[in-house]
């Protein structure tokens, strides 16, 4: 399994930008794919992640602001990042086998990871 993330950027507070995250060597229905976020001195969190059924979920910290989508023709999943704030800057990170617990967010034993993208929100 390979995923390539990419999209990162600089962007001002109450800007947009969308990530994608190409995937190869997996079977999109069986799993979630989604997003982690990594800010600097603070652990990993998740973000979001879409379902083989197309059912989402997201944390708290961004919904409504934030929106995953799925292309399955490409085999891309794709973060549409809407009224960014400064607290968002951090290297995003796609992964398969997204498993959501409650608030708890963990990859499972048949997930893989990607690089990270990172993304500054600044003006």
């Amino acid at each position: 399994v390979q995923l390539q993330a990419s999209g990162g950027g600089l962007v001002q507070p109450g800007g947009s930008l969308r990530l994608s995250c190409a995937v190869s060597g997996f079977t999109f229905d069986h799993f979630c794919i989604g997003w982690f976020r990594q800010a600097p001195g603070k652990e990993r969190e998740g973000v979001s992640c879409i379902s083989g059924s197309n059912n989402t979920h997201y944390a708290d910290s961004v919904k409504g602001r934030f929106t995953i989508s799925r292309d399955d023709a490409k085999d891309t999943v794709y973060l549409q990042m809407n009224s960014l704030k400064p607290e968002d800057t951090a290297v995003y990170y796609c992964a398969t086998d997204v498993i959501k617990q409650g608030s708890s967010w963990h990859v499972g034993e048949f997930g893989s990871w990607g690089q990270g993208t990172e993304l500054t929100v600044s003006s």
